[in-house]
């Protein structure tokens, strides 16, 4: 009986512990969530909000080629904003992680988390004044005759790319480089002394190891990147808007939270299915 109490007051304790955590849990994103997946099956008649529970949102954002738009251009953004960030990342984690003396790392680091310290808005806005008609690049490209009319880089999706890879690089370089210091220099050894060149140790033995920490920072990269609505709106402006540019419209100019609840489930619902499809890689991770 003695033991069975103990027994009970350590769990008593422990979840005593963990209450904290899970009421932050259902008061901020429980509650908030399923009320935003109820206000996707109402709608707004006459502007009012009437609780009618039908899937008429969902239908309504498929039927409109521009909404269904604002999603692709989500998709393709996000998509290659990782995929840059990856090819930029993994050499910067490299060469830190390899070539840069220890005694020189930690300031090496300092230097690439730089970015983190300036705010996400003022980041957007200087790479605004970069490729500005007048910005720049235009005036060094003019000056160095490269170019004879100013080329249109800001409001466009290049730009909105641009902002993007210049913030996400930095993050990947951490995620990764926290792997490779973590590999151990035997494994390269040992593929060298069974006659494994460079090219291959790397194809065969490095990049294996170290994928599950390139998975996690592209996934944190496409979670962060697909949702952002800042670095579209300032760089990209409103030529060819993204998903949740349409849903702020949504709610600032129409007012018709019904729409945007189920615009904003789609959307959780495509970050959803990519951590599934990296589920493998983030198990790996954690394990």
């Amino acid at each position: 009986m003695a033991v069975a109490r103990a027994v009970r007051r350590e769990r008593l304790r422990g979840f005593g512990f963990v209450l904290p955590a899970l009421l932050w849990t259902l008061a901020f994103f429980l509650l908030p969530f399923a009320f935003m997946v109820a206000m996707s099956l109402w709608e707004r008649v006459g502007g009012r909000i009437v609780a009618s529970w039908t899937l008429d949102n969902y239908r309504d954002f498929f039927a409109r080629p521009h909404l269904v738009e604002g999603l692709t251009n989500s998709l393709e953004i996000t998509v290659t904003v990782t995929v840059m960030s990856v090819l930029l990342a993994y050499p910067l984690a490299w060469i830190l992680a390899e070539k840069v003396p220890e005694r020189w790392q930690r300031a090496a680091l300092m230097l690439a988390v730089l970015p983190f310290w300036t705010s996400y808005v003022v980041r957007s806005y200087a790479w605004l004044l970069v490729l500005a008609h007048d910005g720049v690049v235009n005036r060094a490209l003019l000056a160095a005759g490269v170019i004879e009319e100013p080329l249109r880089l800001a409001s466009t999706r290049a730009a909105t790319v641009i902002g993007f890879v210049h913030f996400f690089v930095m993050l990947l370089t951490l995620t990764i480089y926290a792997n490779l210091r973590q590999l151990s220099p035997n494994y390269a050894r040992a593929a060298a002394d069974l006659g494994a060149g460079r090219l291959r140790t790397f194809l065969h033995v490095i990049l294996p190891l170290t994928l599950p920490g390139v998975v996690v920072g592209a996934f944190l990269t496409f979670v962060l990147a697909i949702g952002d609505y800042v670095t579209p709106q300032i760089l990209g402006g409103n030529n060819e808007l993204v998903l949740p540019q349409i849903i702020m419209l949504q709610i600032g100019r129409r007012a018709d939270l019904p729409s945007a609840s189920a615009m904003a489930i789609l959307l959780m619902a495509v970050v959803s299915l990519v951590y599934l499809g990296c589920a493998r890689w983030l198990k790996l991770e954690r394990a």
